[in-house]
């Protein structure tokens, strides 16, 4: 059973995700500048991952009832693998806003508002990759081989590249964002434009936002190839990356401060992706079942968080 998304669930999922972003946005202080503590990273994340797991029960719950405990137990599985495998790959995004925002000098309490916007706009793409990537499947399957290639390629290059730091005055689309836009000299609070004598100007705030949202758009190309090594269904592949990709904001804030501590997570997820990769190409002579992907990954990610913990042991 490769498609289980009724119309009334995706409706429902959707106005749930909708509903969330609006209890953020406007109830629970997200639309007040403010610096994220710890304590409300950790309650955030608790909650996005008490939602996922909680949305995963009450799938298997509803296809246990209508297609049998067979396909429930599957496709529960699938979601749970496929949202660790989002989760694990979003670390790396947190490692990369955290350069950017240190980059621009950017104040903690004017960072959640920029990461508000790149959440949603991560969602929009990713809505817009997944539907598309899963049509592609559906109708080329041999696009998984290409998919496995490239994850392999990608995993390897993270393995070279873990200890370099790009150079952001290099970026392409930074260097084009100046030299078109008006940008002004200063902050300008949360704003992502002011006028001055009558001319809009761009604050650098717009030009994070920029690279934020780029930076988005690249990991989503690295990460839902992935998950289609575990399955092709577009409602798991969709509700799963959305879980992750809801949390990513509390889980910035939650590591920000302690980032360093997990230097080696980055060998960890490259070769979460190698893994991933050789899984979709060895699928003609052995297909690897969801609950071993399942155990080797959290043994990667496990092994990469607990060595960085021990390397950096005494060390502030």
């Amino acid at each position: 059973m490769n498609n289980i998304g009724e119309p009334w669930m995706w409706s429902v999922f959707i106005a749930v995700v909708l509903v969330m972003l609006a209890l953020d946005l406007f109830v629970f202080g997200g639309n007040k500048a403010h610096k994220v503590s710890v304590k409300e990273a950790a309650i955030w994340s608790l909650v996005w991952f008490g939602l996922a797991l909680l949305f995963n029960a009450g799938l298997w719950w509803h296809l246990n009832g209508s297609v049998g405990p067979e396909i429930a137990d599957s496709k529960a599985l699938e979601f749970f693998t496929g949202y660790l495998i989002e989760k694990s790959l979003s670390v790396d995004n947190v490692f990369v806003f955290l350069l950017i925002f240190t980059a621009f000098h950017v104040p903690p309490e004017y960072q959640r508002r920029v990461l508000i916007y790149g959440v949603l706009g991560a969602i929009v793409m990713r809505a817009v990759m997944i539907l598309a990537g899963a049509w592609v499947v559906r109708e080329f399957s041999w696009v998984l081989y290409l998919f496995g290639v490239f994850l392999v390629i990608t995993g390897v290059r993270m393995l070279v590249m873990a200890e370099k730091k790009p150079d952001l005055e290099q970026n392409p689309i930074l260097r084009f964002a100046r030299r078109h836009l008006r940008i002004s000299e200063e902050m300008h609070g949360e704003k992502f434009s002011v006028m001055k004598h009558g001319v809009k100007y761009f604050t650098p705030l717009f030009l994070v936002l920029i690279l934020i949202e780029v930076s988005d758009l690249v990991f989503a190309v690295d990460s839902i190839p992935a998950i289609f090594a575990i399955t092709t269904d577009p409602f798991i592949v969709f509700t799963s990356n959305i879980f992750a990709i809801m949390g990513l904001r509390a889980l910035y804030f939650l590591l920000a401060d302690v980032a360093d501590r997990f230097h080696l997570l980055k060998y960890g997820l490259a070769m979460v992706l190698v893994f991933i990769g050789s899984k979709m190409l060895i699928v003609p002579w052995y297909h690897i079942p969801v609950q071993a992907s399942l155990a080797v990954i959290a043994v990667l990610i496990g092994a990469s968080v607990a060595a960085s913990l021990i390397a950096t042991r005494g060390k502030q």
